[in-house]
């Protein structure tokens, strides 16, 4: 009976505070375990509503709820929208004064708030473990989990000590949170942060309203542009570039293409990087153009597209980075250029780190798989939630390969040619190079080194130069090849291509489409049906959007705040008349309804009789 009392408890809050109707997944079972006092474990894709499973235990149970965040972004951003819900919220981190700072250690003490967002280096100091021995404690919950694993993407130190937690307060439930974690990574943390009592909740890997998009990179300002003004027009998107120099010139380079676009890397000062990312937070249809410096905790739901220009350095990076689109729910993109000079710097990189031999050996292995993933000819999908440790028993419908399904070849013989003329040329050279000699090319170099007098000179006729480009490109991947680290460029035979060449081996190779033959993408078919139609649906659209965002600066706090785009639609869809109709839509609880309900009411009434649309937004303008 009391764990029904509970679950009940559970829902109302859920209902009247967050204005859900019922709980997504494994979050219900996760929230009853916590508010019961137990630990947990939770492994969930960006998206899924991993903060409540800390969020709501937290209002359920006495004493403040101890979020451990790795950044200052994502506290601010998540404590502005706890408020919001009229959830009794704070940051302890050092973008406060030491009067505020002292203000929030009074509250915590007291018992008055719900929730407090503490950086990890601030909570493991003795004036911070003193003020939590002395305070009523409701919870503990460690965001960003994957941060404690020394071969993951988001390493941080300070991550290790949270271990202690366990033994400080052995009454205090505590809930690990992360999208981000193989079977390995999921071992670490339940080790080194003493979770061996921790349920753990796994809802998967997958986010099926992304589309993923492995392109190969030919002229990347020409493709990005092409990309956005084909898909995102006028969309907020993430786009990641491997170097701050890029950075930049793609900013400016977006911009002359009319697009709004702003840099954000570790070599701008700390106030053009917040003031970038507050524009990208607040503002709608604004593009980013980073290198990984920028992104976690960012939580922004409305990210219609990330993509990267280089290739990152393991799928657990693209995985995380590729996340921050589609937070809502709606169709987004996962776009990137792929080619052979990103393996070879990528390569580069990690041989020069100052990590020791096994990471390199891992750091490598991850890379491989990658690669493996880009030059594909399955479903995207299968292969990235394969890597987690996922089986998906169909392909997925909605990634290039299965929209446009890529043909296979038998590759042998190319293959072999390939790896003749690079042993026969000493593995000295390029892939430009190389391709030249195979087709025959008359250049200077070709004559300058005598390879047009080689037996494999003009031997590969049958294929262009963009195809044996292509060839040598994928026997890279599947690590037939090598690229030489230390800056040359020139290819390697590997102990698997010398078997190749030997005629050990068979390989098949994808056939890469033609730019000419290339067919316009399909859309999702839930990227149409997500904007009803009728006369005036784009009208009220852009006046409910306007409204937002008008309350969204009268508050300080970005647009999606104060209500996200799936609440907007929602309103567009059912066209509510009352309150109570307003309260019954998805992510209105009764503080907003309250706070906002009245003046959306009124916009809605004013497009409500057929000659209003055009009075109303007129109206509202003159406002």
């Amino acid at each position: 009976m009391t764990g029904e009392r509970e679950q009940g408890r559970a829902r109302e809050v859920l209902r009247t505070v967050f204005g859900f109707a019922a709980f997504r997944g494994q979050q219900e079972a996760v929230i009853t375990r916590v508010a019961a006092g137990g630990d947990a474990f939770v492994l969930m894709p960006t998206g899924a509503g991993k903060s409540l499973c800390y969020q709501l235990p937290a209002l359920l149970r006495p004493g403040v709820g101890v979020v451990v965040s790795p950044l200052i972004a994502l506290m601010r951003d998540q404590v502005n929208a706890l408020r919001q819900l009229g959830v009794r919220a704070a940051v302890l981190n050092s973008s406060l004064s030491a009067a505020e700072a002292q203000e929030v250690e009074r509250q915590v003490r007291a018992g008055v708030l719900d929730l407090v967002y503490i950086a990890p280096e601030r909570l493991l100091t003795e004036r911070t473990l003193a003020l939590l021995d002395g305070s009523p404690l409701a919870l503990f919950a460690i965001d960003e989990a994957h941060c404690v694993s020394q071969w993951g993407h988001d390493f941080r130190a300070e991550y290790l000590q949270l271990a202690q937690l366990a033994a400080r307060y052995p009454g205090v439930p505590r809930v690990a949170c992360t999208a981000t974690a193989d079977v390995v990574t999921r071992r670490e943390i339940v080790v080194k942060l003493a979770l061996t009592e921790a349920e753990l909740y796994v809802t998967g890997f997958d986010r099926p309203n992304i589309r993923y998009h492995v392109v190969h990179k030919q002229n990347t300002r020409q493709q990005l542009r092409t990309f956005l003004r084909s898909e995102h027009p006028t969309d907020a998107g993430i786009v990641y570039c491997l170097t701050r120099r890029k950075t930049e010139e793609v900013a400016e380079q977006l911009r002359e293409d009319g697009f709004t676009a702003l840099p954000y890397h570790a070599g701008l000062d700390a106030d053009t990087r917040q003031r970038n990312q507050d524009r990208f937070q607040r503002e709608e249809g604004v593009i980013v153009v980073a290198t990984i410096a920028f992104g976690m905790g960012i939580d922004k739901p409305d990210v219609r597209f990330v993509a990267h220009l280089d290739i990152p350095k393991s799928i657990e990076s693209y995985y995380q980075e590729t996340g921050r689109a589609g937070r809502d729910g709606q169709p987004a993109d996962a776009w990137m250029l792929y080619g052979l000079s990103d393996v070879a710097l990528m390569r580069k990189i990690l041989a020069g780190s100052e990590a020791d031999a096994v990471h390199k050996r891992v750091e490598q292995q991850k890379l491989n798989a990658l690669l493996g993933y880009c030059e594909t000819a399955s479903c995207r999908r299968q292969v990235l939630l394969a890597y987690f440790g996922e089986e998906r028993p169909e392909p997925c419908g909605n990634c290039d390969t299965c929209l446009e399904p890529v043909e296979t070849w038998d590759g042998t013989l190319a293959a072999r040619k390939a790896l003749f003329v690079v042993r026969g040329t000493g593995q000295l050279y390029g892939v430009a190079h190389l391709a030249d000699i195979l087709t025959g090319a008359d250049t200077p170099r070709i004559h300058e080194k005598g390879h047009h007098l080689l037996s494999a000179y003009g031997k590969g006729k049958e294929l262009s130069g963009k195809e044996w480009a292509s060839v040598f490109r994928q026997l890279v991947a599947m690590g037939h090849l090598a690229v030489d680290v230390e800056g040359h460029g020139s290819l390697l035979l590997t102990p698997t291509g010398l078997a190749v060449l030997g005629q050990q081996e068979t390989v098949r190779l994808r056939k890469d489409p033609l730019p000419h033959k290339e067919r316009k993408r399909k859309r999702l078919p839930a990227a149409s049906a997500a904007m009803p139609d009728g006369p005036d649906a784009a009208a009220l659209w852009e006046a409910l959007r306007t409204l937002r965002r008008a309350l969204a600066d009268e508050a300080a706090v970005p647009a999606y705040v104060i209500f996200p785009d799936a609440t907007l639609r929602e309103m567009l869809t059912h066209r509510p008349q009352t309150l109570e109709a307003l309260g019954r839509l998805s992510g209105i609880g009764e503080r907003k309804l309250a706070r906002y309900g009245e003046a959306f009411l009124e916009l809605l009434h004013g497009f409500a009789g057929d000659d209003a649309p055009v009075r109303r937004v007129v109206g509202f303008a003159e406002e």
